[in-house]
């Protein structure tokens, strides 16, 4: 994955405030939420159209949620190798 310095630097950075239960909703917009690994896979997905608006300079682009996705990006890919090492 590459992206802008400074845009994985503030999502590094904001990696020590996220919570799963209280944020991973609200970034999803989902109700309940969802199992890590499916978690995992739709944060991708949308970051992932999120940059292709960033490429190409759309003005639907939000800086914001786009540090949103990938600070829970980052969260839950760091759970999912948790718990991997875990059941090894």
């Amino acid at each position: 994955m590459r992206r802008p310095r400074l845009l994985i630097r503030a999502a590094r950075f904001g990696l020590s405030d996220y919570s799963r239960k209280r944020d991973l909703k609200r970034v999803m917009r989902m109700s309940e939420l969802p199992r890590p690994g499916a978690a995992l896979r739709a944060l991708m997905a949308e970051e992932m159209a999120l940059d292709q608006a960033r490429r190409a300079g759309e003005a639907t682009y939000s800086v914001a949620r786009h540090l949103e996705l990938l600070i829970a990006l980052l969260a839950e890919a760091r759970l999912a190798r948790k718990s991997m090492s875990a059941s090894a």
